[in-house]
């Protein structure tokens, strides 16, 4: 069985009945996978601790410590109590068994809440992966630190570089969907056991190789540049909104993002992986939101292009759909007119006769005379558009009359012309039937090329949300080759109609 399905079958095992704490396990095993420290941060009750034990259970025969921070913590609970028989032979040494010193998997709750005494130790067993015993040096088999707490350490106390060494930092909020709530509160309280296939199990020399193996995977150019980008967006923030990142939290991130990919069965990190960033980056709870912005922003302007390319064949469609409405359909209003000496006139009834006026006054501001079929002047009547369409005709007098005449059309825009060339409207169908199969063949090009991104982007440590943004690029011209087949299809209608 390859590295990835191994990984991802161990990963469904840790996921089961788990509501919506599916993505925090994924990146918690990774971080075990690739010892890197996780911290989460969240109120009582949320499954942190139980987080921590499950994945310390995909490993073969895990040795795991757990332990409780308060202010009265003291170093014999943590790191184990001093032996009374190293001090007759005037030895300070601890019984490290069972304690954090000899642990491959360690919890502890509410860090920030411990001594100074026990943070002190606990930054040289982190960083070093060593624990001084009395005169002796202990290497530390500690593969990864989970803690935990419901705040962020608070400034200066002196915390800052223990908080640096948790390169995973994961908010962890209460079950949000109501028929996850429903499901929690319906079944057995969760179990930390974890049936897992003892075949399946993670053995210690192979993590070991792991690691190493999980150096040989590369950064392209292109995700060098989004790194690059991100860090510069950062590195813009506003004053009052910095947000400082070490160069080892940024080496320390880059190793995840290279074993996301390796545990996935890959040897080049991809944009999916950028997404991991977002949970390395924030060190305040209210910066989170800006980090995943500038990720999204940065993996946003790269985008994912589908090598497919429409913007001529949509300039064509624009033309023929321009050439259909002007040789087909009338682009305005047609009048009812007639022709007198070779110009053409509107006709109106007036004081029970026929009256013709000139279309080319319609519209106009002055005062006019209308004609007769003989193309004699009516003078006792007074005639004007107003600007508009509708002509005032007036007649003075002591009979005086006035009334409003608005030209008759004979054909309105947008109707169809009669009589029109039946090769030409046969032409113009192919055309259309040609730009239709066109844009068909295109989007199930696309279609193509975004199931094989889906597969070759998706991540056992990304959401489906973060996929999806991921292929949005590729989605929106879907929707846009879409939008232009339902286009064309109008067109091969008004063809037809």
């Amino acid at each position: 069985m390859k590295t990835n399905e191994r990984i991802e079958k161990i990963l469904q095992h840790l996921s089961e009945n788990m509501y919506e704490r599916e993505h925090i396990i994924a990146l918690t095993f990774l971080g075990a996978l690739s010892g890197t420290n996780t911290f989460l941060l969240g109120s009582p009750g949320t499954a942190k601790s139980l987080i921590s034990r499950k994945v310390a259970q995909a490993f073969h025969k895990p040795k795991y410590f757990e332990y409780l921070m308060n202010r009265f913590s003291t170093p014999e609970e943590v790191f184990g109590p001093v032996s009374i028989k190293a001090l007759k032979e005037d030895k300070y040494t601890r019984k490290i068994e069972n304690y954090l010193p000899n642990a491959d998997f360690a919890f502890l709750d509410e860090i920030w809440k411990s001594s100074p005494a026990i943070l002190n130790a606990l930054l040289t067993l982190v960083n070093e992966k060593i624990f001084k015993n009395g005169d002796e040096i202990v290497n530390v088999p500690l593969k990864a630190l989970v803690s935990a707490s419901n705040e962020i350490p608070p400034e200066n106390q002196g915390l800052e570089a223990l908080y640096d060494r948790f390169i995973l930092r994961i908010i962890v909020n209460p079950i949000e969907d109501k028929d996850n709530f429903l499901n929690l509160i319906g079944s057995k309280p969760s179990s930390s056991n974890v049936d897992i296939d003892p075949q399946l199990l993670i053995k210690e020399d192979e993590w070991k190789t792991w690691l190493d193996e999980i150096h040989e995977v590369i950064f392209s150019s292109e995700i060098n540049n989004v790194i690059l980008m991100i860090r510069k967006l950062i590195s813009e923030l506003p004053e009052d909104q910095k947000i400082y990142v070490s160069d080892r939290r940024w080496q320390r991130a880059a190793y995840l993002l290279k074993a996301a990919a390796f545990f996935n069965g890959r040897k080049e990190v991809l944009l999916s992986e950028i997404f991991l960033l977002k949970y390395c980056l924030w060190s305040k709870e209210e910066n989170f939101s800006k980090i995943n912005h500038i990720i999204e922003k940065s993996i946003g302007l790269m985008g994912i292009d589908s090598g497919v390319e429409t913007s001529s064949l949509i300039e064509q469609v624009q033309k023929l759909e321009k050439e259909i409405t002007e040789e087909l359909y009338y682009s305005e209003d047609i009048y009812l007119t007639y022709t007198i000496s070779g110009k053409d006139y509107f006709k109106f009834q007036f004081s029970n006769q026929d009256i013709y006026i000139s279309i080319d006054l319609k519209g106009q501001d002055k005062d006019f005379h209308p004609i007769d079929i003989n193309g004699n002047e009516f003078r006792r009547y007074s005639c004007n558009f107003n600007k508009s369409g509708t002509c005032t005709i007036k007649e003075p007098g002591y009979y005086s009359r006035e009334e409003k005449k608005t030209p008759k059309v004979q054909f309105k825009k947008g109707t169809k012309k009669s009589q029109v060339n039946a090769r030409l409207i046969e032409a113009l169908e192919t055309e259309v039937d040609s730009k239709l199969y066109s844009f068909k063949k295109a989007l199930n090009a696309v279609n193509k090329c975004n199931e094989k991104y889906k597969e070759q982007y998706d991540s056992m440590f990304i959401t489906s949300k973060e996929l999806t943004f991921l292929l949005q690029s590729i989605k929106k011209q879907i929707e846009s080759l879409e939008t232009h087949i339902q286009d064309c299809e109008r067109l091969k209608s008004l063809c037809d109609n």
